[in-house]
């Protein structure tokens, strides 16, 4: 395993001269986060991304994440120039050294939370959902009634698309997965790049929209649609975590070496479909991440891992679940098991 941090560009408020300080941490996950979706990412761009992060004492370990247009999780007959590009952008990461990509299938939304800032016991804050709180935003404005989502899609965009959804059920969406996997696969064998997609989070439907990548069953669906080792998973903790039906170490187990990513955070449920971000020791929250890096070690897991969202500590301001001290803590303290259990 060798550790990594995510990093948002030149305008990440943490630097990636903090990040380097940060004890065990190798790698830089990224991406670039200019480039519209469904474009390819030009080869300079991605020079440029790497040079940066290899001047700085780091890799270029995981690109987090290409995109995948909608047109292509709608099956629409546009698809297949977004596939095209999409393979352009990993061969180009391919060439330029990147071995991972993690990207998403999630319908019009990508993560989705309703607070960006519940105040915890200890005085910090951090991410939330409450699926009763989801039900009473009110999309007429468009995302931007939504936390943390800002500009992606004003009303009229996000009306057609959820119209445009309304004909693609969770089966629908599988075989238009398959459609994409069965192109780039072969794109990312011919790169030397493995894919590691991520898990739906939260790990169930939202706004009427399928989501299918909930569980240790539809994950090991995924990894047989295109059965070849460049086919693989991010395993994350906090969104497999946020459902209790979830045996997570169980789930690496079965998925073994086609687990080619790890995000790593804890969650703690509060009840039906609502959960909290919390610190990363197994303590803090409802995920054993003792018995996951058990089962990831036990399974030979050699990949990227990184520290996934963490609390805002210590006044910390930024990007809400993205500071840098409490996932500087949760990076040593996942080193810190990895070590004592013989990683």
């Amino acid at each position: 395993m060798h550790m990594t941090f995510r990093w948002y560009g030149a305008a990440d408020p943490v630097p990636l001269a903090h990040i380097r300080q940060i004890p065990g941490v190798e790698g830089v996950v990224t991406a670039l986060y200019d480039v519209p979706v469904g474009a390819a990412w030009p080869k300079p761009a991605v020079e440029r991304l790497a040079e940066a992060i290899d001047a700085a004492g780091l890799r270029f370990a995981v690109a987090e994440s290409i995109a995948v247009h909608e047109d292509v999780k709608l099956g629409r007959p546009e698809r297949d120039r977004w596939i095209d590009a999409w393979s352009e952008s990993v061969r180009v990461l391919g060439e330029v050294g990147v071995p991972v990509v993690c990207y998403n299938f999630m319908p019009v939304f990508d993560w989705m939370r309703t607070e960006l800032e519940r105040r915890l016991e200890d005085g910090s804050t951090a991410l939330a959902y409450d699926d009763g709180a989801l039900a009473a935003f009110d999309l007429a404005r468009g995302t931007g009634a939504l936390p943390g989502w800002g500009a992606a899609y004003d009303a009229a965009t996000l009306r057609a698309l959820l119209a445009a959804y309304r004909e693609v059920d969770a089966e629908r969406l599988w075989e238009n997965l398959a459609y994409f996997l069965e192109r780039v696969v072969p794109a990312a064998e011919a790169a030397g790049v493995r894919l590691a997609v991520h898990p739906d989070d939260p790990p169930w439907p939202i706004f009427g929209l399928p989501r299918i990548l909930t569980d240790g069953a539809a994950l090991e669906r995924l990894v047989r649609l295109v059965d070849r080792p460049a086919n693989g998973v991010t395993f994350c903790t906090g969104s497999l975590g946020a459902s209790p039906a979830n045996d997570l170490p169980a789930i690496v187990r079965r998925l073994g070496d086609r687990i080619h990513f790890a995000h790593c955070r804890n969650v703690r449920v509060t009840g039906e479909r609502c959960f909290h971000e919390t610190a990363h020791p197994s303590r803090c929250g409802d995920v054993d991440m003792v018995a996951v890096l058990r089962a990831l070690r036990d399974v030979g897991f050699a990949g990227p891992m990184r520290p996934d969202h963490g609390r805002m500590i210590w006044g910390e301001v930024g990007r809400p679940g993205y500071g840098l001290h409490d996932r500087a803590l949760g990076a040593t303290y996942l080193l810190g098991v990895w070590d004592a259990i013989g990683g």
